[in-house]
C-alpha cells in the first residue's frame, strides 16, 4: 500500500505535468468558484453545527489510546517484561523508576497534553459557535453544546488530576497566541462542576445516537469528581467532605439507572481460550452497566484515529494486543497469525496483580488471564528446556496443551505435577508464579537461560477480541470509560470517607454487590495473597467486606480486580494518596529504584509546552 505522503507525491507531480501541457493559457487565471461555502458559513448551519459537534468525538480515540500516564507505573502494570528486577538492571521505563529520566522530554507526556488540549479546542469551537446557528432548535442546540461541555469537562479533569494548575482555554482559538496562564486547581474543579451541573441538565437519558454523551454520562462523571475533590489534594481543589455526599449521591443515580450485568464476562467480546475453538460471537460493547465509551466500528473512516494526528493513524481499537503474555514463541506455534494475534508488551502485569484474585473463586481471574496455553498445530522432536535431561524430546498435536500457569496459591511441589524437561511426567511445562519470565526464568533463585517451551506469563485476555487478522491486529469493541460496577465503589469509597444515606446501605454493601457478581457462588469467601508482593508466600486473607475491614485500601484492591486496564489507576491512586505507597510495594521495578517520592504525585509540564509558551511558563516542583 502506498503511504500517504507517496499518494501526496504522486497527486502534486501529475498536477505539475497538468500545468506544463496546458501552458500558460487566458482561463487559468480567470477565477471561478465552485462554492463560497467556508467553515465560518458552514457552521453557522444546523447541518454545519452537528458537524462540528460530532468531530468533538473522535479524538476521545486517541486520547484513550494515550494509555501509559494511566497505566504504567502504578502497581498493577509496568512497561517492563516480568523478569524478577533482583536479576536485571535498571531497563524499565522512566514511568517505572520514577528516575530523573522522568522529566518534560518524556514523550507520552506531550502525547497526552496535545490530545487533551487539541479536543478542547474543538469542544470550545462548538460551544463558542453555538449562538451564531439560527435554523436550529434550540432544545437540541442546548443538547449538542451540553455534550460538547461534558467532553471539555473530561479533558479538563485528566489534566488537572496528571499536572495541577492547568491553562483553562474557554473559548475558541483564533489566532496564535504564545501567552500561557496556569490556572489554580480548585478553579479547574469549579468550572468542571459548572458544565457538568449544565449538561446533567439538558441531555438527554438516551441518546439520539449510540456514544454521545448523556445525561447518566454528566452523572457519573461528577460522582468521579466530587470523589476526587473530595480528597482535597494539598488542600488545592477547593473540596470539602460535602463532596463525598455529592459524589455518593451521583453514584446512587447510576446504580439506579444502569443494571450489572449478570456475569463480569458479559461485558466482554466472547470467546474461547483455546485459540483452535475461537468463537466469534457477541462483543457486548453495548451492555445496559456500561454507560459511557469510545465507539469504534467495522467502517474504516468512523474506526481509525482522529486523522488530524497522523502520528498515530492505523486506528482501530488496540486494547486486545497491548497487555501483558504472548503465544507466538509456543512450541507449535504458527508465527504471526490471527490465531494469538500480535503481542504488543506495552502494559505488563506486575507479579502482584495475579496475587489479588481467588483462582478458584473470582470468575475475573479465569476471565482476565489465559493460563493455559496451547500448540496451534502438530510439532513433533521437541526439545524443552535441558534442565533435567540434555537429550530429551517430546511431540505435540494440535490443540495440545504445551505451559499452564500454576495458580499462586497451589503451586507445582512435587515431579507428578511438574513437566518433563523437570524430570516431571506432564508433557508439557508447568510453571509456577514465582518463576515466571520466559517459561522458567528463575528457578530455585537462579537465573537460567531460556530455551523450549516460552510465554512471558499468563496472556492478559480481558479485551480479547478473536479473529482480527495479524497484519491489521486493531478491534472494532467499544472502549468502555464509564461502567455502573465502578459507581458502586464510588459510593463505597465515598462512605469510607464519611458520605451518609447510602441508598443501598453502608459502604461493605456496595462493594459486595460488585464482589458477588464475579464469584462463582454469591456469599462465597474469597481469598487473596496476604502479601501479594511476596511471590514465595502462600498466606491468604479474605477480601469479602464487613463493617469491620472495609477500607480505602480494599476498595483500591477492588477495584484493580474489577477495573484493570480500564483507565483509570494512576487516578485512583493519585486520589487517594496512596500512589507512593502501593507503588513501592507492589512494583517491583519502582521499589528497586527507590525513587518515587512525593513530587511524583504531579506530572512534569511537557517541555515542548514550555519551550513554546512565553513567557514561559513554570515547571512542576521537583521536575
Amino acid at each position: 500500500m502506498k503511504s500517504l505522503f507517496n499518494i501526496r507525491t504522486s497527486a502534486i507531480g501529475l498536477a505539475l505535468v497538468g500545468l506544463i501541457a496546458s501552458g500558460c493559457k487566458e482561463d487559468f487565471l480567470a477565477e471561478n468558484p465552485k462554492t463560497t461555502l467556508t467553515t465560518d458559513v458552514y457552521y453557522k448551519t444546523a447541518k454545519g453545527f452537528e458537524d462540528l459537534v460530532k468531530a468533538c468525538y473522535p479524538l476521545l480515540r486517541n486520547i484513550h489510546k494515550s494509555r501509559s500516564l494511566v497505566l504504567n507505573g502504578t502497581d498493577e502494570f509496568t512497561a517492563w517484561s516480568f523478569h524478577d528486577p533482583k536479576f536485571a538492571t535498571l531497563q524499565a521505563s522512566p514511568l517505572e523508576h520514577y528516575d530523573d529520566r522522568l522529566n518534560g522530554t518524556v514523550a507520552d507526556l506531550s502525547t497526552l497534553w496535545t490530545f487533551l488540549y487539541a479536543e478542547i479546542a474543538r469542544t470550545n469551537t462548538a460551544i463558542s459557535r453555538a449562538e451564531e446557528v439560527k435554523d436550529m432548535d434550540e432544545t437540541l442546540k442546548g443538547v449538542r453544546v451540553s455534550e460538547a461541555k461534558f467532553l471539555r469537562s473530561l479533558c479538563l479533569f485528566y489534566l488537572v488530576q496528571q499536572w495541577g494548575d492547568v491553562p483553562m482555554p474557554l473559548k475558541e482559538t483564533t489566532a496564535p497566541d504564545k501567552a500561557i496562564t496556569r490556572v489554580p486547581a480548585a478553579e479547574v474543579y469549579k468550572q468542571i462542576i459548572a458544565d457538568l451541573l449544565e449538561a446533567e441538565a439538558k441531555l438527554p437519558v438516551t441518546a439520539s445516537n449510540y456514544g454521545r454523551a448523556t445525561k447518566g454520562a454528566a452523572q457519573f462523571l461528577l460522582a468521579r469528581v466530587y470523589l476526587t475533590r473530595g480528597w482535597n489534594y494539598k488542600n488545592s481543589l477547593g473540596g470539602s467532605p460535602a463532596d463525598f455526599d455529592q459524589a455518593l449521591q451521583y453514584a446512587d443515580k447510576i446504580i439506579d439507572a444502569y443494571p450489572l450485568a449478570t456475569n463480569y464476562s458479559d461485558l466482554f467480546p466472547k470467546r474461547s481460550k483455546n485459540p483452535l475453538a475461537q468463537y466469534t460471537g457477541a462483543q457486548n460493547d453495548k451492555h445496559p452497566e456500561i454507560v459511557f465509551s469510545v465507539q469504534y466500528s467495522s467502517e474504516v473512516l468512523t474506526n481509525k484515529n482522529d486523522p488530524a494526528f497522523t502520528q498515530d493513524n492505523e486506528g482501530g481499537n488496540n486494547l486486545h494486543s497491548v497487555f501483558g503474555g504472548g503465544g507466538e514463541s509456543l512450541p507449535g506455534t504458527k508465527g504471526r497469525t490471527s490465531d494469538y494475534n500480535r503481542y504488543q508488551p506495552f502494559h505488563i502485569t506486575t507479579p502482584a496483580l495475579y496475587r489479588m484474585f481467588d483462582p478458584a473463586l473470582d470468575s475475573r481471574y479465569d476471565h482476565n488471564f489465559v493460563d493455559v496455553c496451547y500448540a496451534l498445530q502438530n510439532v513433533a522432536s521437541f526439545k524443552p528446556l535441558p534442565v533435567v535431561n540434555p537429550t530429551l524430546t517430546t511431540s505435540f498435536k494440535a490443540g495440545d496443551t504445551v505451559v499452564y500457569f500454576r495458580p499462586w496459591n497451589n503451586p507445582a511441589r512435587t515431579l507428578a505435577e511438574r513437566g518433563i524437561d523437570l524430570g516431571g511426567k506432564k508433557n508439557y511445562a508447568v510453571v509456577n508464579l514465582d518463576e515466571i519470565s520466559g517459561g522458567y526464568g528463575f528457578i530455585n533463585g537462579s537465573q537460567v537461560n531460556v530455551s523450549g517451551f516460552y510465554a512471558d506469563q499468563p496472556l492478559m485476555w480481558k479485551f480479547w477480541q478473536p479473529g482480527i487478522q495479524y497484519g491489521d491486529g486493531y478491534g472494532t469493541f467499544n472502549e468502555v470509560i464509564f461502567r455502573a460496577a465502578e459507581a458502586y465503589l464510588i459510593a463505597a469509597e465515598a462512605l469510607v470517607k464519611g458520605a451518609k444515606n447510602g441508598k443501598l446501605g453502608a459502604a461493605e454493601v456496595y462493594y459486595n454487590k460488585v464482589l458477588d457478581r464475579a464469584l462463582a457462588k454469591k456469599g462465597a469467601d474469597p481469598k487473596r495473597a496476604q502479601k501479594p508482593e511476596d511471590l514465595k508466600s502462600l498466606e491468604a486473607v479474605s477480601y469479602r467486606a464487613t463493617a469491620a475491614n472495609i477500607s480505602v485500601d480494599m476498595i483500591l484492591d477492588e477495584r484493580s480486580r474489577e477495573l484493570m486496564g480500564e483507565y483509570t489507576r494512576w487516578f485512583d491512586l493519585k486520589r487517594t494518596g496512596k500512589l507512593v505507597e502501593r507503588v513501592k510495594k507492589y512494583n517491583p521495578w519502582a521499589a528497586k529504584s527507590g525513587t518515587i517520592s512525593e513530587m511524583h504525585y504531579l506530572r512534569p509540564i511537557p517541555q515542548s509546552e514550555i519551550d513554546l509558551s512565553f513567557p514561559s511558563i513554570k515547571q512542576n516542583e521537583g521536575y
